[in-house]
C-alpha cells in the first residue's frame, strides 16, 4: 500500500476514468488505472429512452476496456442494483474479469445473472464482509466499509493506491435507524479522514435537495395506516431491489393478517436471495402463490408486484392495461406506488396510475403520502461525508451535470478549494497525483444498445426510428435480360401518411424504373457483341433504389424506410451462363 520511490520510471498518477454514470442516471461504471493495471468499480446498465425502439438495455462503450483487456486485474462491486451490476454479464462476453469482489447479496444476484447468460466460468465471484481488505493486482488494495442505501448489503470502498487513498462512496444515504440494523461505519471513515484521504469520489444524485434524507423506517407508520384503512385487496409496487422496503411490507402484512402473493420475476428472485441471506425474515406461510390467494377474502390479500416505473412487461403495468392473465382491478382495491419515478419514466408511471384509477382502484402515490424515501444522500448527508473523510481532492460522480455542479459547490462550502475538484463527463481521464487533479484526455464513451438478439448498431436503430416516424415503403420489380420490366412493380405502404393515391405512386415508381433502365441499361449489361451477357445486378439495384428514394422524398414529403426487391430472370440469353438471383436491400430513403 506504499508507493515505490526507488524506480524513477514508476508512474506518479492514478487514472480515474468513468465510462458511465455522469451527466445521466444509470450505467455506473468506473475504471481505476495505475501503471499497467486496471480495476473496475461496478458495471451497470441504464434503460432506453423513447427513441431507442426495441432496445432493452443501454450499456457504456467498452472500447477502452477491450483494447486494454490484458491490464484488467479485477472488479469491485459496491451493491446489487441493476445500474451497478446489470452490465457485467454483457461485458464478460467481450473480455475476461479475473475476479469480482462484492457483498453477499450482490454476489448472489450476480451469480444468477451470469449463469443465465452462460458466462459464469468467465470470472470468479468472491464475497466480502464489512472492513475486509482485498488485494487486486500488485498496486491496489480495496477496503469495504459498510454504508446505508435502499438495498441491503451496500458498501463504500477505500481504494489504497501507490499515490494515496481514494474513497468511492458508492450510492449512499445516512440512515441512523436502518431496517436491518446494519449501521453506517462512520468510525472507519473518520479514521481514514484522520490519516489522510487523497480524493473523495462521491454520489451526487440528491445534491440539489437540501436537508437530510429520511430514514427508511419513516415510511413504516404511513404504510401501516394505509394497510389498516384499506377495505379490500392491497396491491403494492416498489423497486424489486428495495429489500428494506419489502421487509417492511412483509412485516405489515403479517401485522394486518394479510397473506402476500408476489408477482414479477425480479421481485421473486430478490426476495428468495434476501431470505436465504437473512436480510428478509418472514414465515413461509406468509407468502402464497396467486392460485391460493385468489380464494381468500379481499381484506386478507396483499399483492406485491413489480412495475413501479411503468415498465411495459411488469405485472402492475399489465394489470393497468387489463392484460394480466389472472388479476383484474375491482372497486375497493387499494394500489400503492411505494416509489418515485426515475427521470424519464414519469409519463409511463402517470399513464399507469390513470388507467388504474379509471378501472376503480384507489391509487396512493406521490411524495406527500410519505410512502417512499430516497436511497441517496441529500446536502446535509453529503456534508457529513465530506467532514468525516476530509479529502484533499474531490470528484463528484453519479448524476446529471447540474447535480455534479451543485455537489462541487457543497464541497467548496466545506473548505475544499475549487481548484482541487473537476467536473467531468463519461470518458474523461482524471489524473490524480499527490499534489494535483486534472483532466488529461478522453477515451471512447458512447452507448452500446442491446436488445433480445444482441447489440443494436447505429444503422439498425436509424432504420427503426424511420419506421416509427415515417413508415415503410416496399417495392418489388422484375427485370429481364433486355433491361425491360417483366410486369408492373408492386408497391406497398405501411405506416405512411400521404395524400398521393397508391395507384399514382405505383405509376410514378414504374416510370422511374423504366426511365433508368432505358437510359442506363448498357452501364450494367456488358458483352452483347460476344453473345455472353453479363449484368451487374447489384449495381443496377443500387441505382434503382436511389432513384425511387428521391421520388418518395419528393412525392411524400417524408423519409420512409425503403425496402427494394429486384428479381432477375431465370436464365440468360444465348451463350451466357447464369442463374436466378433475387436481390433484397433496405435503404433509408
Amino acid at each position: 500500500m506504499t508507493k515505490d520511490t526507488n524506480s524513477p520510471k514508476a508512474p506518479q498518477t492514478v487514472k480515474i476514468i468513468p465510462l458511465g454514470g455522469l451527466h445521466e442516471i444509470g450505467k455506473n461504471t468506473c475504471i481505476f488505472e495505475y501503471d499497467d493495471e486496471i480495476i473496475l468499480l461496478d458495471a451497470g446498465l441504464a434503460f432506453p429512452t423513447d427513441g431507442m425502439h426495441g432496445v432493452n438495455i443501454v450499456l457504456p462503450d467498452t472500447t477502452y476496456l477491450k483494447e486494454n483487456r490484458h491490464k484488467i486485474k479485477g472488479m469491485i462491486v459496491t451493491h446489487g442494483h441493476e445500474d451497478h451490476i446489470g452490465g457485467i454479464p454483457y461485458h464478460l462476453k467481450q473480455f475476461d474479469i479475473p475476479v469480482i469482489y462484492g457483498p453477499r447479496l450482490a454476489m448472489a444476484l450476480l451469480q444468477g445473472k451470469l449463469e443465465e447468460a452462460g458466462v459464469s466460468k468467465q470470472t470468479e465471484l468472491r464475497t466480502v464482509l464489512p472492513r475486509d481488505i482485498v488485494r487486486i493486482g500488485s498496486h491496489f488494495f480495496a477496503e469495504f466499509i459498510r454504508n446505508t442505501h435502499s438495498i441491503a448489503d451496500s458498501f463504500t470502498v477505500a481504494i489504497h493506491t501507490p499515490v494515496g487513498v481514494i474513497i468511492h462512496t458508492g450510492d449512499f444515504k445516512i440512515d441512523h435507524t436502518p431496517v436491518d440494523g446494519e449501521k453506517f461505519d462512520f468510525q472507519r471513515l473518520a479514521e481514514h479522514g484522520e490519516k489522510g484521504v487523497l480524493c473523495l469520489v462521491s454520489d451526487s444524485t440528491n445534491s440539489e435537495v437540501p436537508g437530510q434524507t429520511p430514514s427508511e423506517m419513516s415510511v413504516y407508520p404511513n404504510l401501516d395506516r394505509i394497510f389498516g384503512q384499506a377495505p379490500g385487496r392491497i396491491m403494492l409496487t416498489t423497486f424489486a431491489s428495495s429489500v428494506h422496503r419489502v421487509n417492511i411490507v412483509l412485516e405489515l402484512a403479517k401485522k394486518h393478517n394479510r397473506i402476500v402473493s408476489v408477482l414479477g420475476k425480479s421481485m421473486l428472485n430478490v426476495i428468495a436471495h434476501a431470505r436465504n441471506l437473512g436480510y428478509i425474515k418472514c414465515e413461509d406461510n406468509l407468502l402464497q402463490p396467486w392460485h391460493v390467494a385468489r380464494n381468500l377474502p379481499d381484506d386478507q390479500v396483499l399483492i406485491l408486484t413489480t412495475g413501479s416505473q411503468g415498465e411495459p412487461l411488469a405485472a402492475m403495468t399489465r394489470i393497468a392495461n387489463q392484460e394480466h392473465p389472472h388479476i383484474k382491478i375491482r372497486k375497493g382495491d387499494t394500489v400503492v406506488f411505494s416509489a418515485n419515478p426515475i427521470p424519464g419514466n414519469t409519463i409511463a408511471v402517470v399513464n399507469t396510475i390513470d388507467k388504474l384509477m379509471i378501472q376503480g382502484a384507489n391509487v396512493l402515490y406521490g411524495r406527500e403520502k410519505g410512502i417512499h424515501v430516497s436511497g441517496h444522500a441529500c446536502q446535509e448527508d453529503q456534508k457529513l461525508m465530506l467532514a468525516l473523510t476530509r479529502p484533499k481532492f474531490f470528484l463528484p460522480v453519479h448524476g446529471e451535470h447540474r447535480m455534479l455542479v451543485k455537489h462541487s459547490q457543497t464541497a467548496q462550502s466545506m473548505g475544499i478549494p475549487a481548484e482541487n475538484m473537476v467536473i467531468i463527463d463519461n470518458g474523461d481521464i482524471v489524473e490524480l497525483s499527490e499534489d494535483s487533479i486534472a483532466i488529461a484526455g478522453k477515451v471512447p464513451s458512447g452507448l452500446q444498445l442491446v436488445d433480445s438478439a444482441g447489440v443494436v448498431h447505429d444503422n439498425v436503430l436509424k432504420e427503426r426510428q424511420q419506421l416509427a416516424e415515417d413508415g415503410v415503403v416496399t417495392v418489388a420489380a422484375a427485370v429481364d435480360w433486355d433491361g425491360k420490366l417483366v410486369a408492373k412493380p408492386e408497391v406497398h405502404l405501411r405506416g405512411v401518411v400521404t395524400a398521393v393515391e397508391q395507384s399514382l405512386l405505383q405509376k410514378l415508381v414504374q416510370q422511374t424504373i423504366e426511365n433508368l433502365l432505358s437510359d442506363r441499361w448498357r452501364e450494367f449489361a456488358r458483352n452483347f457483341d460476344t453473345g455472353e451477357v453479363e449484368v451487374d445486378w447489384t449495381g443496377l439495384q443500387a441505382q434503382i433504389e436511389q432513384a425511387i428514394a428521391r421520388l418518395l422524398r419528393r412525392e411524400l414529403q417524408s423519409r420512409p424506410l425503403l425496402v427494394f426487391l429486384l428479381q432477375a430472370p431465370d436464365a440468360p440469353p444465348a451463350k451466357a451462363t447464369g442463374r436466378r438471383r433475387r436481390v433484397t436491400a433496405r435503404v433509408a430513403s
